[in-house]
């Protein structure tokens, strides 16, 4: 086993003369017994010699099989390791970096940073549970779960800690309330929205209905995305706003770009806004609005021309904030999708009053302008496949999942399934027959050949629903040349 313990108060060798070890200067101060020579692990004295043998026998075995964790380094402060080595470190997108930091800093270091890396056990998280769910939504709460659960496993890989308590007591992590399904607005109320909006921003909501983008999406899309001739709408950017309050532009979400189809009655809309609005050029950095320090950051954050749709009329980019607080909702109270508080029954407090004049408005967000997008193309009965493509999802299932309750007939189609099962079953010998006999062999064989050829019929379907070709070996031709078709043919 490797390591060894030393006597910190005796020499090592014997006197030559006496042959029994002799008192060191250091004899009678500190800690006796001192614990060293295990490869990549600090050494460790002890008062008593059978404290100094357990901890070296625990240290040789965790170190061998790759576990060891120094329980000095996991004493360091959850607050400080937060601001000393985690944050400095945390890679967000710099539109992020204001909210995990206002999360962290709100609903974790106040309560828990005052604990000790290792002291941040089950009860600790426990309490600190309940706790975070008497000022916060279940969903709220789980998001602060997880940025606890993310500081805690870069405390792991630092081996400060031997395990992520958020994982390991994961039964922990707060429940989200029941998932409310997308909600679609009716033509009226987008019309009464449109209406509510001044007429340099009326053309948002065609954006988010007539397209299916994000709010990011329509504040960064640009004259020269529109195909008028294919009648196309390329999705190659959004519009971000840093914790800082500056503008830059980056990749849709999920770093993939997209085009979608573009309605003529769209078409003619953007058309006549931007006659009424001409686009304004603007040049923003990319991806990033710091400064950069190295050659290889000034490539990647070189600032980029557009000619952007929509802008404030100074000719700057909408900032996101202040189109949802002063525009946005103003135009749902006026399309009647909210109402204003009354702000006598308020309670006094130190925040700004004007947050809270609409209430919590984050189900009628811009968002929903690309729910109803989903909406009326899966009430077409156009593929999911295709939408989920036209939006950006990451796969259909993505699509499914939001917007399944919206594919028309699936209720229909299953009752009448389920209803057909329980038919009576066509029997030409009128009667109910043993399971072993011939007859119901011969019943079940004539019932599986239907079945087959049903199969068939819905395979091909398919295959030209979804223009599926199997790949085959090609004849070779009477020339002996692959690839040709015979003249007969």
């Amino acid at each position: 086993m490797a390591g060894y313990i030393e006597d910190r108060w005796l020499t090592k060798r014997p006197d030559p003369q006496t042959g029994k070890r002799r008192r060191t200067d250091l004899w009678g101060r500190g800690k006796r017994y001192k614990v060293a020579g295990i490869p990549g692990v600090r050494a460790k004295s002890f008062h008593a010699a059978g404290d100094a043998k357990k901890w070296l026998a625990k240290a040789s075995s965790t170190k061998a099989e790759g576990k060891w964790v120094d329980p000095r380094d996991g004493q360091i402060l959850l607050e400080d390791f937060i601001v000393q080595k985690w944050w400095p470190a945390a890679e967000y997108p710099p539109s992020s970096r204001q909210s995990v930091r206002s999360r962290v800093w709100r609903h974790i270091i106040p309560f828990i940073g005052h604990l000790q890396l290792l002291e941040v056990e089950y009860e600790a998280l426990k309490e600190w549970k309940q706790e975070l769910l008497k000022r916060l939504a279940p969903k709220s709460a789980q998001a602060v779960w997880a940025h606890l659960s993310t500081i805690l496993e870069a405390a792991r890989k630092a081996k400060r800690i031997p395990e992520n308590p958020c994982r390991e007591h994961k039964e922990l992590k707060p429940e989200a309330g029941e998932a409310s399904k997308a909600k679609a607005w009716s033509r009226e109320t987008v019309a009464g929205i449109r209406e509510g909006l001044p007429d340099w921003l009326r053309v948002m909501p065609d954006l988010g209905v007539g397209i299916g983008v994000r709010q990011g999406e329509a504040l960064g899309i640009a004259e020269e995305d529109f195909d008028w001739e294919t009648e196309e709408v390329f999705i190659r950017r959004q519009l971000r706003v840093d914790e800082h309050g500056r503008f830059y532009l980056c990749l849709p979400k999920g770093r993939k770009t997209r085009r979608a189809p573009l309605a003529p009655e769209v078409s003619a809309r953007i058309r006549a806004y931007l006659a009424a609005h001409p686009p304004v050029e603007v040049t923003l950095p990319w991806q990033d609005p710091e400064e950069p320090v190295t050659d290889q950051e000034a490539k990647q954050r070189k600032p980029r021309t557009v000619r952007l749709l929509v802008t404030m009329p100074t000719g700057d980019p909408v900032h996101s904030d202040n189109f949802n607080r002063t525009y946005w909702k103003p135009a749902l109270e006026h399309a009647g999708v909210i109402t204003r508080l009354d702000r006598s029954t308020l309670p006094e407090v130190s925040w700004h009053r004007p947050k809270k004049t609409y209430g919590d408005t984050r189900e009628h967000g811009f968002h929903c302008c690309r729910h109803t997008y989903a909406s009326v193309n899966l009430g077409a009965g156009e593929n999911p496949v295709v939408v989920a493509e036209w939006m950006g999802h990451a796969s259909v299932r993505v699509t499914l999942e939001v917007y399944g309750h919206m594919v028309p007939g699936a209720v229909q189609r299953g009752k009448l399934a389920i209803g057909s099962f329980f038919e009576p079953p066509e029997n030409p010998l009128g009667k109910i027959l043993p399971q072993d006999s011939l007859e119901a062999a011969v019943a079940r064989w004539a019932t599986d050949m239907s079945l087959v050829g049903a199969g068939v019929g819905v395979k091909r379907c398919l295959n030209k629903q979804f223009k599926r070709v199997d790949f085959v070996e090609e004849p070779e031709t009477s020339n002996g040349v692959a690839g040709e078709a015979p003249k007969s043919l």
